[in-house]
């Protein structure tokens, strides 16, 4: 799957700027959102190709959206990466079994992040 549209998902400003500029800079297509809902909403009607989810948002968090968009048939193929600060093992374990694909703790080393996403882009071998 060729990933070129990407959701940022966070409720801080200053984060989905500095995600979103890498990002853009890289070529990608970003749109974001503030909260867990949002974020549910805009998978549903403008199926990005991938998300980046903050897990510590008011209302709806992280670990409920990416579960409640890896649960509905309709946006089940969206791969999620949670980037977020909680960093504790229990929570990338709680979080990968939510349905992410990856879990990276904030600041996110934005390299790493750039290739994980090539490596989500790449066809399977």
């Amino acid at each position: 799957m060729m990933i070129r549209k990407i959701l940022v998902v966070d409720d801080s400003a200053t984060d989905r700027y500095v995600l979103s500029d890498c990002l853009m800079r890289a070529g990608y297509e970003v749109s974001t959102a503030q909260s867990g809902d949002d974020a549910i909403t805009q998978c549903r009607t403008n199926r990005p190709d991938l998300v980046l989810m903050d897990v510590v948002m008011p209302g709806t968090n992280g670990f409920q959206a990416t579960r409640a968009i890896v649960r509905d048939a309709s946006t089940r193929d969206i791969p999620i990466i949670l980037c977020t600060s909680k960093s504790m093992k229990t929570d990338v374990v709680w979080g990968m079994r939510q349905g992410a694909v990856d879990y990276l703790v904030k600041p996110i080393d934005q390299q790493r992040l750039l290739a994980r996403i090539a490596q989500l882009s790449a066809p399977p071998a």
